[in-house]
């Protein structure tokens, strides 16, 4: 539960946004063309075609702010190993 609580505040962390943001643009667009250009280009747009657009750029982003912050907690423990032995 701790590092479910630890995610989700790493969410807004300063540090992790501007990384998450760009990943969600670059592979959000991708994800858009691949899966919904068709549709937009014939005007074929619904509000679940809308919604899952709304999904395709959230998911980058939560995916990439996850791998961040397993990152620094997977550092933060190495670093706390060290100092204990010493």
């Amino acid at each position: 539960m701790k590092i479910l609580k630890g995610y989700i505040v790493s969410l807004w962390d300063p540090e992790f946004i501007p990384t998450g943001l760009r990943t969600a643009a670059f592979v959000g667009s991708l994800l858009f063309l691949i899966n919904h250009g068709p549709a937009l280009l014939r005007r074929e747009m619904t509000s679940e075609r809308w919604i899952s657009t709304v999904l395709t750029y959230t998911m980058p982003y939560l995916v990439n702010v996850y791998g961040q912050y397993s990152y620094r907690r997977k550092i933060s423990c190495k670093e706390l190993s060290i100092e204990m032995k010493t």
